[in-house]
């Protein structure tokens, strides 16, 4: 392989894995040195923040021919290409929606980089409403959100380019589909909600200085526009004078109140309301700090329903007369069980939609509080959905796991009965494979659930290539369901294993909090223990282990490597969180602090932070498995330096043969919007890299 000269370069080290050998761009150090409570850490790759440096964008480019060089010589690589695209090439059609005149719903020929918004009219006659493929020649412009004035006779819909939390919003007539006024800027962090026909709220920060893909952003405010009028003239609602970091706004279905949440981390939030139906009327407080998530679902006859985890950790769903709405009011309408507790409403009803092991379980209740009836699904898997307008006669949900493609149901709730909408036809017979639950143990005595899933008759010989997927953190919950890029694995032999770690939201608040702050390593630990588990069972052993994950998935893989780099044979960091000393100085990273906590907290959280940060714990003369950090050059949620630092780091430190590689995608963010062909070719490349790794010569022959 020629030699690689960066504008800023000097040599390079080499390493090889089989007959390919690897040079690597030797990343220049700088002098860059920090001090937390007496302790100096150095920074050296700290100029790789900078986002619009010639000199990053010459590293990127470097590291970018490095890593495609390297995949080119995998033999099975356009076989995997090819075998996805066929996979993937079935038509999908979303749920449908009534808007004014008009049905619409998305639907996607297959291939199509960005999915398609229709319509139909009363006589069935369906066009295309908007096209997201024609915001850009390369498919990098995608729909980013949209809502519907009150009559369907207007609309307001959100672009990202290039993936990045940036929006513009334009607004157009849905009638005749003409843009009708100037295109809104800078919107970030926003839903978009309609007050009649006159106008929609919508959130933005200030643009920061510097660069809008890494500057800080930390004071959110709510805004009104008010059609036929210009953006500088938009009204600010709230946070001009209460800095929150998070602020949205939507107003309710009946048009009388406006909803408002406001909140300083991804964890609790205060919550508002404003009476529209009386000119000048206050925002009036009904949870004044942050201890709690709360939020209004619904209202009817002058009195709210509120979903809450406050005095209860699994939520539950309480009542309020709308004019005393404060948290001493408030009465239990659906109260908080040992399951976790997801509510939607649509047709005139509650649905609560329980996790039970991260499975779901929906329950339907009319506005007396009276449980209808249990609602049967198709099997154990996730269900999502039950949403809709008051008057709607008929809901749509989505059912799905890891061997069941996801297939849309409609819903009668006033008979409770269901029947299939859209089934899609996916070349994949799931009755060959099976997706079972098993309780692990972690290292506290913790027991953990994880979803095994594979090929029936699969040997238990410790060979098969497996997968393991984390995220563990954020209340987020990882629930089954199906994958084209997974599905692909699996036709070829592969193990894909899904624990449910601390950190998420599958057991409510307190499995949350068992995950956050001091008690991170907990997620580490489960993770570890997990891949023991696969292990000591013989699915699979450390030759053909890799661990994955994104975002604070990233962050897992990154700790995970670190602490026990002998466990796996390859590790899979995507859009990591990979220095946990200044994630909170870029984007609106602060916000993370409920889960991390900062290293300016204390001491004591400084020390215990610096223990497991990436970046910060990759160790020289340690052998780290094969290793592919994957990350976008517009990643304004995750910031590409992160990556950049830890792929430097374990550049220069790596011992042994090993890959260490960063494939960075241009024009691309934290994921949301890219486009079908980028998606196929990063799950192609990931997973040729996972398997060439693991030894695998060829892919098996599939029927």
């Amino acid at each position: 392989m020629k030699k690689l000269i960066l504008v800023m370069a000097v040599t390079s080290t080499l390493s090889s894995f089989g007959q390919n050998s690897i040079q690597y761009p030797q990343t220049k150090k700088g002098g860059t040195v920090d001090e937390y409570f007496g302790t100096k850490v150095n920074d050296p790759y700290r100029w790789l923040e900078d986002d619009r440096s010639a000199e990053t964008a010459a590293w990127v480019k470097a590291e970018n021919e490095v890593t495609y060089d390297y995949l080119a010589k995998i033999p099975f690589r356009n076989q995997l290409k090819e075998r996805l695209e066929k996979l993937w090439n079935y038509e999908k059609i979303g749920a449908p929606s009534v808007e004014g005149k008009y049905t619409y719903y998305s639907k996607n020929n297959g291939l199509q980089n960005q999915s398609v918004l229709y319509r139909k009219d009363a006589a069935g006659k369906e066009e295309v409403f908007l096209d997201p493929n024609t915001f850009s020649k390369d498919g990098t412009t995608s729909l980013g959100g949209l809502d519907f004035s009150k009559d369907g006779s207007k609309v307001a819909y959100a672009i990202s380019e290039g993936g990045s939390d940036w929006r513009k919003v334009i607004i157009m007539d849905a009638l005749s589909k003409k843009i009708i006024e100037d295109t809104l800027i800078d919107v970030k962090f926003s839903g978009l909600s309609w007050k009649g026909n006159e106008g929609f709220y919508y959130s933005s920060y200030e643009k920061p200085k510097g660069s809008e893909l890494s500057a800080k952003t930390d004071q959110h405010k709510l805004y009104f526009h008010k059609l036929g009028t210009s953006q500088k003239e938009d009204k600010i609602i709230f946070g001009a004078d209460q800095k929150r970091r998070y602020v949205g706004g939507y107003v309710t279905e009946d048009d009388n109140y406006l909803v408002i949440t406001a909140a300083n981390s991804t964890y609790g939030n205060e919550l508002y309301i404003k009476d529209l139906k009386k000119p000048n009327s206050p925002i009036v407080t009904i949870v004044d700090n942050f201890n709690s998530s709360n939020s209004i679902i619904d209202n009817e006859a002058g009195k709210l329903f509120i979903e809450t985890d406050w005095n209860a950790p699994n939520k539950r769903i309480v009542t309020v007369d709308v004019n005393n709405p404060k948290p001493e009011n408030w009465k239990n309408f659906i109260a908080e069980t040992e399951n976790v507790l997801s509510p939607s409403t649509g047709g005139g009803y509650i649905f609560a939609n329980y996790m039970k092991d991260a499975v779901s379980v929906v329950k339907q209740y009319d506005y007396s509080g009276k449980m209808l009836r249990e609602i049967k699904l198709p099997g154990l898997g996730t269900a999502g959905g039950f949403g809709g307008k008051k008057k709607d006669k008929t809901l749509y949900y989505s059912f799905t796991n890891y061997i069941t493609p996801g297939t849309i149901y409609a819903f009668e709730p006033k008979a409770g009965k269901s029947a299939v909408y859209q089934k899609p036809k996916v070349d994949f017979n799931s009755s060959e494979y099976v997706s079972n639950q098993v309780f692990y143990t972690s290292k506290d005595g913790t027991k953990v659930p994880m979803m095994i899933t594979h090929k029936k008759g699969l040997m238990l010989d410790g060979k098969n290539p497996t997968i393991l997927y984390g995220y563990g953190g954020f209340n987020a919950s990882l629930t089954p369901s199906f994958s084209i890029a997974n599905a692909v694995w699996m036709e070829n032999g592969g193990i894909y294993a899904v624990p449910n770690l601390r950190g998420g939201g599958e057991y409510g608040k307190k499995w949350h909090d068992a995950g956050t702050k001091m008690q991170k390593q907990n997620v580490f630990d489960d993770f570890i223990a997990a891949a023991e588990y696969l292990i000591a069972k013989n699915y699979t052993s450390s030759d053909f282990l890799a661990v994955r994950g994104g975002s604070n998935g990233g962050l897992l893989v990154g700790a995970t490597m670190t602490q026990r780099p002998e466990l796996m044979k390859v590790a899979l960091p995507a859009v990591g969180v990979m220095d946990m000393l200044r994630y909170h100085t870029f984007t609106a990273g602060a916000g993370w602090a409920y889960d991390y906590g900062t290293a300016q907290d204390s001491k004591e959280m400084f020390e215990y932070i610096k223990g497991y940060s990436p970046v910060h714990n990759v160790k020289a003369g340690t052998q780290y498995p094969a290793t592919m950090v994957t990350t976008g050059d517009h990643d304004d949620r995750v910031v590409p330096a992160h990556s950049f630092k830890f792929a430097a780091e374990l550049q220069e430190k790596q011992a042994g043969t090993n890959p260490v590689l960063i494939r960075i995608d241009v024009k691309a963010g934290h994921g949301a919007g890219k486009s079908v062909a980028a998606t196929i070719q990063e799950n192609v490349d990931i997973q040729a890299f996972t398997l060439y790794n693991m030894g695998i010569k060829s892919l098996p022959k599939v029927k």
